[in-house]
């Protein structure tokens, strides 16, 4: 597959008095990133890499060929390979990509099966991997045995609270783009309901419940899996009428349009939503949020401020008759406040520089280095400076012995303050994955 040029359309950044970190982002094989249209995990992975770029560092997405998010990007599939979670396409995805990030401080692996293949298998480069799902007793399985140096980030106190017998290095509420979830007027005289067509999301329950409330209900839906069309076929279809407006999976621009002008986000959902961000770009929006307390909901809607938090279907018809008491611009100042891509990006780059310095200064350990480090200098985001020792032993790069290859091969990440120089990464490999 031949290499396609890409060029990076970023805007002028902060200054910044820390180092840059290199950070090798792997998104599943599956949807583009940012999503056409439905796709909260790609979203927020897109909104990552913008807010990493945008505070100065060096991001490289390996995600598939249609992607458009605007930082050095690589590709195994031109398109989505299958359908979601297909483990083939995911283990070959996965695996080039560990071979094309050789060269960075820190690894954000999004897949399910690439840590546990990459991590400790990549020369010592810091593996972290989000949680986006609930913990099942199988997912808690897998993270209870997982390789050394796996870093488990959660992305809520109440997914984190699912397995407690878990290390989780860090719980970080995704952000939204500001920017693009401008806060609307309201006034569309409308409910509206956002998410898979699926039991657990209750489009269903938001029918009754704008239908007893007295009040349109516009729904948009994913709808692309057989249990989503079935569902839609068998429970929702014959409750359509003239008061619901199915628009299906609709584009981003035409949702937040509809989301913008909307009285209120219904999200009456019957399971332990991990995060729902639906919820916060609805209160950038300037959109209320009426939610059953469920999962993550009570860390994102302020009950009585931005929306309310209901215990049945009962409770959220009584809500709807309360949203005069809610004020919309409460609802943008907390989404600005709490629920930023610049939040989230930062809450990552303090943890990838935690955990690139940890990783240099075992390195320099089990080398048996002669280094004088500075660990009173962690530059702003916790990376240790690395000083040459008396005989000059840090210069920039490490050959260490490969005993496969026969020869030196050089170990990136050590170097001298200040050099601007990094040494190359392990020899290359035959790299199936093509850069866009």
């Amino acid at each position: 597959m031949n290499a396609r040029s890409n060029p990076s359309s970023r805007r002028t950044r902060p200054p910044r008095t820390s180092q840059p970190l290199r950070v090798g982002v792997i998104a599943g094989p599956y949807i583009p990133v940012p999503p056409p249209a439905y796709g909260g995990t790609e979203t927020m992975i897109h909104n990552l890499c913008v807010g990493l770029d945008r505070l100065g560092h060096e991001v490289h997405l390996v995600t598939v060929g249609d992607s458009t998010c605007p930082v050095r990007r690589s590709a195994v599939f031109e398109g989505p390979p299958g359908s979601i979670g297909e483990p083939t396409a995911e283990i070959v995805h996965a695996r080039a990509a560990y071979a094309v990030l050789g060269d960075v401080d820190v690894i954000h692996d999004h897949t399910a099966i690439g840590p546990q293949l990459g991590s400790g298998t990549n020369g010592g480069i810091p593996v972290v991997t989000t949680v986006h799902g609930p913990f099942t007793p199988e997912l808690r399985m897998m993270h209870a045995t997982r390789p050394p140096g796996l870093a488990l980030v959660a992305i809520s106190h109440a997914q984190r609270a699912m397995a407690p017998d878990l290390d989780i290095d860090a719980v970080i509420h995704h952000g939204v783009d500001l920017d693009l979830h401008r806060p609307g007027p309201g006034g569309g005289g409308y409910l509206m309901s956002i998410g898979r067509m699926s039991p657990d999301k209750g489009p269903d329950r938001a029918i009754e419940i704008a239908r007893r409330a007295g009040l349109p209900l516009v729904l948009a839906a994913k709808m692309r899996e057989p249990g989503e069309i079935a569902y839609f076929e068998d429970h929702v279809r014959p409750l359509l009428g003239p008061d619901v407006t199915f628009v299906g999976e609709a584009d981003v621009d035409t949702r937040l349009d509809l989301l913008r002008h909307a009285e209120a986000l219904l999200n009456p959902i019957l399971w332990p939503e991990p995060f729902g961000l639906v919820m916060a770009e609805s209160l950038a929006c300037a959109t209320p949020v009426l939610a059953f307390r469920r999962g993550a909901a009570p860390e994102i809607v302020d009950d009585g401020t931005t929306g309310f938090l209901c215990d049945d279907l009962d409770d959220m018809v009584a809500a709807v008759e309360r949203l005069g008491e809610l004020d919309r611009a409460a609802c943008r100042a907390a989404a600005a406040e709490r629920f930023s891509r610049e939040r989230m990006a930062t809450d990552h780059q303090t943890l990838y520089a935690r955990l690139a310095g940890r990783a240099r200064l075992d390195l320099a350990l089990d080398l048996d280095l002669d280094l004088d480090l500075d660990l009173e200098k962690l530059d702003g985001v916790g990376e240790p400076a690395l000083r040459p020792g008396a005989d000059g032993a840090a210069a920039g790069t490490v050959t260490s012995f490969d005993p496969a290859r026969g020869r030196g091969r050089r170990r990136a990440g050590l170097r001298r303050r200040g050099s601007g120089t990094r040494g190359p990464a392990a020899d290359s490999v035959a790299d199936p994955v093509a850069e866009a």
